[in-house]
């Protein structure tokens, strides 16, 4: 328990600027989409959605390979240097190759005029990649505390750039004439969309510079023999990430080519779905403060003669956090979250139950695959990752074309493909991981957790009380059930479940 108490507390470290900055970035939501129209908003998603894919590509599974390594080597600032090296070259050939054919890219993604926008993005994703190791190193040393401060610095000025050029300076400009002069070095009154780029632009290159202290002072040598193990390693990954960004992200990019481009129905659509997905995503803040926390620690204690049992307690945990965050956001979503996002966005609140359960299987899929990085067998995690790039594919080429008024139209097919993806993936986790690395999952356990969440998610939905204060209360003491059954359970003496 003292290790699961150490995880669980690096946990709540790494989750105070994950869920602090998310709840930031749900703040912009709320400007942005009012500032905005779906259109432009799904614009900003498309170019996002892209950055994910990209972000894969440039960091080619290097991270990961760190903590593998680190792990394995006795020199680890040998492992620090090649992999920095090894990000630096790629990184940097990778944003003089985009500058240079801007123009050309932009057309190729059916937004011709706008070079500017590919560059801007090819400084962000070159720039990030260049943190992942040293952030990489600072997770791996159990340096939470600064992990945190760097992280909470990048969002406090990419959130506080956006709202200066997107609220202060046009305020400026249209109140006082007088400072059009002065505005005019910094500011285009011309310009939207765009200074949302170059906020992040300006964060990434800050966040650079904060780590550099940790760059220039290590020993500039590629070990070549290192590196070429490294990649092997890392290579599965590279093809497992890209596979699972298809999966994450691919969706909006396909929303927007497989509906009419002729007027504004397909970028609508995917500014609607996005801006949802910001509201179901929640769940996702807890997964990714608990990776940053865990993926260091499972490679840690895999040496541990109980180190089954541990993953398998910790197992348990994750599903009654992230079952405890779906009902906090599904029985309070109309009296709280869905105000997170204009009204005009809230036709597509029907979705955000089957992509919260989606990314629920995704958080318990990210737990069933330590097994393949353990092992070393990561080819494994580009097959999986590939199985559900197919599906996902495969049924949002069937569903989102289909005609208006039609069940799975749209962005309601893009959610339910997501949602049968990440469950695939789950299931087929499960069944190699027990073969090649089993650990003892109280699966029945987390199946009672899931049903009984969804039950008094049914409730709520179905009792279908007006009043807003009766309402909450009733949300309240079905939220408290599901609290309750859960700690009577697992408290020490509790009633044992087994798989």
């Amino acid at each position: 328990m003292s290790s699961i108490r150490r995880l669980a507390s690096q946990t709540a470290v790494y989750g105070i600027p994950t869920i602090l900055g998310r709840f930031l970035q749900y703040l912009m939501v709320i400007l942005l989409t009012r500032v905005f129209s779906p259109a432009q908003y799904g614009t900003i998603s498309v170019f996002y959605a892209y950055a994910s894919f990209l972000m894969v590509v440039i960091t080619y599974g290097m991270e990961t390979a760190f903590f593998r390594f680190s792990e394995k080597e006795e020199n680890k600032d040998s492992v620090f240097s090649t992999g920095m090296l090894s990000l630096l070259i790629t990184s940097g050939s990778f944003i003089f190759l985009a500058s240079i054919f801007s123009g050309t890219i932009a057309g190729w993604i059916d937004y011709p005029g706008q070079s500017k926008y590919v560059i801007w993005f090819a400084w962000i994703l070159g720039l990030d990649a260049l943190v992942a190791i040293p952030f990489a190193r600072l997770r791996s040393q159990n340096k939470a505390g600064r992990f945190a401060t760097l992280k909470m610095i990048n969002i406090f000025t990419n959130i506080g750039l956006t709202l200066f050029f997107i609220l202060l300076c046009p305020y400026l400009w249209n109140s006082f004439p007088s400072l059009h002069a002065m505005l005019r070095l910094i500011y285009r009154p011309d310009w939207e969309l765009e200074y949302v780029f170059i906020a992040n632009v300006a964060a990434s290159f800050i966040t650079l510079a904060l780590v550099v202290p940790m760059i220039v002072n290590m020993k500039w040598k590629m070990h070549t023999e290192l590196w070429k193990r490294m990649l092997v390693y890392a290579f599965p990954l590279l093809f497992a990430g890209l596979a699972g960004m298809v999966n994450e992200t691919l969706d909006r990019l396909m929303l927007r080519y497989l509906l009419p481009l002729s007027t504004d129905l397909s970028e609508a659509q995917v500014g609607i779905y996005s801006a949802c997905y910001k509201i179901s995503i929640l769940i996702t803040l807890f997964v990714q403060a608990y990776r940053f926390a865990a993926e260091p620690f499972f490679f840690a204690h895999a040496k541990e003669k109980d180190s089954g049992q541990t993953y398998a307690r910790i197992m348990d945990y994750f599903i009654i956090a992230v079952l405890t965050t779906f009902l906090v956001t599904m029985l309070f979503l109309d009296d709280v979250f869905l105000h997170l996002i204009d009204k005009k966005y809230w036709v597509g609140k029907e979705v955000i139950p089957v992509l919260m359960f989606a990314n629920i299987f995704l958080g318990i899929y990210y737990n069933l695959s330590i097994w393949y990085k353990l092992t070393g067998k990561t080819i494994w995690g580009a097959w999986l990752s590939l199985m559900g790039a197919v599906i996902t594919l495969s049924l949002n080429f069937w569903w989102i074309p289909l005609g208006p008024g039609h069940l799975l139209h749209g962005y309601v097919g893009s959610a339910w493909a997501t949602f049968i993806c990440y469950g695939s993936m789950m299931v087929v986790a499960y069944l190699l991981g027990q073969k090649y690395y089993p650990v003892p999952y109280r699966i029945w356990k987390a199946a009672g957790y899931a049903g009984l969440a969804l039950l008094l998610y049914l409730i709520s939905v179905y009792t279908n009380i007006p009043h807003p204060a009766s309402r909450i209360l009733l949300h309240t003491g079905l939220l408290s059930v599901f609290l309750l059954t859960a700690f009577f359970l697992e408290k020490p003496g509790g009633v044992k479940v087994s798989n």
